[in-house]
């Protein structure tokens, strides 16, 4: 694309309080930016509310230092920006009704040609929920699906750190400009996924993480993939918002379950009651996806060697001490080799605090050795 056709696209989605829908409504009656921001007062008040058509023109003649910083931006190394006029915009967001007129990238552009799953749940995520959404991701990524999300806290990162795992890779999709990471805890995965994956993101440089961004970030998503898998979620949470988007595109959406203890589970079954498929093991997804590519029996398991959780320095008083196992322990059944593993304490410490949690009626014991949270 010629700099000043980009110039024009730029000026075009950045102009303030024009959003996706009349961007698109602006193309469709003017053909190309440049028409549009060259356009008369009297030709925008057809398709403008008043109060929006002197902002555009003061927009559209003003030097912008935001197309400079832009512009300078593009000569580092692996960013782009593609235009909904260009052929390699991905088709699938086509389907939304206010698809990105603009999209920033940084990393690998070529894997939004790519066969994407979205994987998505809670920040507040549980040990196991953890573990799940990395077993998973990695086993979808070896199979050759990218692995889409949101780059937040929790299920995400570990959707990430799954999907760089495996050939498949992942791709952030967020909510804020392209050199901005949040949250900041998630530094280093960034840094990460712009090497061996792609960060996408629909908003100028500079843009802060506002409320309002995350559900436009969740509906490209839910748009870019074939399919939708919630790992945990509550009630009320934005994870159920995707996969609601997800239904109405014509998406899959799986689920897995957790316990009926866990708040964070109510929300996956909540999907399941109204129809999502339930999901135990990554080839649940792929045979549901049809998918060609076939999981080899020691990939098929998820099941693997519980991954160490990042949880606070262990504290010295008693209550704090049981705190940290309730934590580790999270509402699914666990065994003392995966409680090591989470909480960092021996087996010695571990037997100690689960009999005395046991005999307050916190913990219960299963059969197999397992211990399964109570409240």
């Amino acid at each position: 694309m010629a700099e000043t056709d980009l110039v024009d696209w730029l000026r075009f989605s950045t102009v303030p309080g024009i959003g996706p829908r009349r961007q698109l409504a602006l193309l469709h009656a003017f053909g190309e930016p440049g028409l549009a921001l060259a356009a008369s007062e009297a030709a925008l008040r057809e398709h403008l509310p008043e109060s929006l058509v002197s902002a555009w023109r003061a927009a559209a003649a003003a030097p912008s230092p935001q197309v400079d910083a832009t512009l300078a931006w593009l000569q580092t190394p692996a960013t782009a920006v593609i235009t909904l006029g260009d052929a390699n915009y991905p088709a699938r967001l086509l389907d939304l009704p206010d698809p990105p007129v603009l999209l920033y990238l940084k990393g690998c552009a070529a894997q939004l040609q790519g066969t994407m799953l979205g994987v998505v749940g809670s920040r507040g995520a549980t040990p196991q929920g953890i573990a799940n959404a990395r077993a998973f991701s990695a086993a979808l990524s070896v199979a050759g699906l990218g692995i889409v999300s949101g780059l937040a806290a929790g299920i995400d990162a570990a959707a990430h750190e799954g999907g760089l795992d495996g050939t498949g890779g992942t791709i952030a999709i967020v909510g804020t400009g392209l050199d901005r990471v949040y949250p900041a805890g998630n530094r280093a995965l960034a840094h990460r996924i712009a090497e061996a994956g792609l960060l996408v993101s629909e908003f100028p440089l500079g843009a802060p993480p506002k409320a309002e961004h995350f559900p436009r970030r969740n509906r490209l998503i839910a748009a870019l993939s074939h399919g939708v898998l919630v790992v945990e979620a509550a009630l009320g949470s934005g994870s159920l918002i995707t996969a609601r988007q997800a239904v109405e595109l014509g998406r899959e959406v799986f689920a897995i379950p957790g316990s009926i203890h866990s708040p964070q589970s109510r929300g996956c079954h909540r999907l399941i009651k109204d129809g999502a498929k339930l999901v135990e093991s990554a080839d649940d997804v792929l045979d549901e996806l049809d998918w060609q590519a076939r999981l080899l029996p020691q990939q098929r398991s998820i099941t693997s060697p519980p991954q160490r959780v990042s949880l606070p320095p262990t504290p010295t008083s008693e209550a704090g001490v049981d705190d940290v196992v309730l934590s580790a322990l999270g509402h699914d059944p666990a065994d003392l080799d995966a409680l090591v593993v989470r909480s960092g304490l021996t087996v010695e410490q571990l037997c100690a605090i689960l009999l005395g949690l046991e005999l307050t009626g916190r913990v219960a014991t299963l059969p197999g050795g397992r211990y399964q949270r109570l409240a």
